[in-house]
């Protein structure tokens, strides 16, 4: 088949292309730069470049690739993980998934393909009980960093199942991403964090947290895209939904750093940071399980713990 990843160099983006032609598909990366462009190139795809957010530009590529199937995951996410870079690069990532995914979308379905497909995330689901099924809506009134970002999740979310009839449109609520090149990882920033004494549990660590390794999102992903029909949303994550607390003590054993200390929130703290420490809820996977039959492995770090 014909398949277009936008985002194509991306941390999950090009081990989706690698998947898609290890498979045999006819693979098209678009990327800005020509470094995303040689990194798409060494993978076996064609790479083409344009500015996601000028129509015309994009228009141009994808009318060159022709493709019947089109991933989005477009990003302008930090290289380099700390809460200010998140902060500094929520208003361009939302720009590029807001305004970069309309355009692609747009000339996606002026060449006639078939299958759209788009990132999402399963981190910010509504309070209640239990894990997230895909049926639960999003939380209202959360702090800068979470409503920015759930904001941009939802606007992207609705154009997708605003797609004609004629276009299956799968959304991937991805759980947070670990493994090599990311940065939940021995070599990564908060591994590197964890054994500089930076990592902490805030407050009472209650908030449930899913992962999902890289490449197992990466084969998820090129496998819905040509081989199911399948429409609506879908949380592509793994069997170890977890309270943050335990993940980071865990995650500081397997990196060889010391315990994370616990510290008390007080008023001075970063609501983001509140959020994220005692709020999330954690999302189910059944339904990739069951309609997909997504296996993902267990969340590595599980097995270093004390």
């Amino acid at each position: 088949m014909k398949v277009l990843v936008a985002g194509a160099s991306g941390a999950v983006g090009l081990p989706i292309v690698r998947r898609l032609v290890e498979q045999g598909h006819q693979v098209h990366g678009l990327v800005r730069g020509e470094s995303g462009a040689e990194r798409v190139s060494a993978q076996g795809a064609t790479a083409l470049r344009a500015d996601v957010l000028d129509y015309e530009d994009v228009s141009r590529a994808v009318e060159s690739a022709q493709p019947e199937v089109v991933i989005d995951q477009l990003t302008a996410l930090p290289r380099h993980y700390s809460p200010q870079t998140m902060r500094d690069t929520l208003a361009p990532t939302n720009r590029v998934r807001v305004t970069g995914g309309a355009n692609v979308q747009k000339a996606a379905l002026r060449c006639g393909a078939r299958r759209f497909l788009a990132q999402s995330g399963a981190y910010f689901y509504e309070p209640g009980p239990g894990l997230a099924d895909e049926s639960a809506g999003f939380v209202d009134g959360g702090p800068p960093l979470v409503a920015g970002n759930v904001a941009a999740f939802r606007a992207v979310e609705d154009r997708v199942a605003s797609l004609p009839r004629k276009v299956s449109g799968l959304i991937l609520r991805y759980g947070f991403f670990y493994g090599p090149g990311t940065w939940y990882s021995r070599e990564g920033d908060v591994g590197e964090q964890a054994r500089a004494g930076d990592l902490a549990v805030l407050g009472n660590g209650t908030g449930v947290w899913s992962f999902v390794h890289l490449e197992d999102a990466a084969e998820f992903t090129a496998r819905a895209a040509v081989e199911s029909d399948a429409t609506g949303a879908v949380n592509v994550t793994d069997d170890d939904p977890l309270p943050v607390g335990d993940i980071f003590r865990a995650f500081a054993a397997h990196v060889g750093a010391a315990a994370p200390p616990s510290v008390a929130i007080t008023e001075e703290t970063d609501p983001n940071a509140v959020y994220y420490a005692t709020c999330m809820r954690g999302a189910s996977n059944r339904r990739a399980r069951d309609e997909f039959g997504f296996r993902p492995r267990r969340l590595e770090w599980l097995d270093s713990s004390p």
